[in-house]
């Protein structure tokens, strides 16, 4: 009997031990799906060779205080993450891209695996003359979020929808920059949008 019990204690700390090894971090929990972002459309296969992120799509975190702090230029997509690098790959500007209107209002959509405290949202966009075939720099995005929704560090729905306006004056391919920025935590969620107004 004392032999039986060990295998099964043995057996009960290596199922323990798996289940902690193959859970994804607490910390991994939100990307916008509209307009859709690069990370949805690897998770649908709307878009190939993806890597890692096509499993799991709200694991673009990295460090907030965007722009700041946060991602270094080049590596926002991803949100600093090498092994989301695919984010970042401008694909010689090929994304598939969200048809929008400058001006007009729009419902910015978040899903939610985990629900943080959150302090804000913010939205930014990239600079009229930017370059769509080169990674996303702080210098290729208007400086200011074009839309800001403060949390207080309230926690949002596990889908929430943000009502604003796409920014006025744009045309011809730009990307939509959303920051989710988590309250109680030293990070952030960073989540790249592909449109043309």
């Amino acid at each position: 009997m004392p032999k039986r019990a060990g295998v099964t204690a043995l057996g009960l700390g290596l199922v323990a031990g798996a289940t902690l090894l193959g859970t994804p971090t607490a910390s991994s929990h939100g990307y916008t799906d509209t307009p859709i972002s690069r990370q949805k459309l690897c998770a649908n296969k709307t878009v190939s060779n993806c890597g890692q992120i096509q499993w799991e799509p709200q694991s673009a975190e990295g460090p907030k205080g965007f722009p700041a702090a946060g991602p270094a230029d080049g590596r926002i997509c991803a949100a600093g993450n090498a092994q989301f690098a695919e984010l970042d790959d401008q694909r010689g500007g090929t994304w598939p891209a969200t048809r929008v209107s400058s001006g007009q209002g729009y419902s910015f959509r978040w899903q939610f695996t985990a629900n943080h405290s959150t302090t804000d949202f913010k939205y930014y966009v990239t600079k009229n003359g930017w370059d769509p075939t080169k990674p996303l720099t702080r210098a290729a995005l208007d400086p200011q979020p074009f839309l800001t929704v403060a949390y207080n560090g309230a926690r949002p729905p596990m889908t929430t929808v943000h009502q604003g306006a796409m920014p006025s004056g744009k045309t011809g391919r730009h990307m939509i920059l959303a920051v989710w920025t988590v309250n109680d935590t030293a990070m952030a969620f960073y989540s790249c949008s592909d449109v043309q107004f």
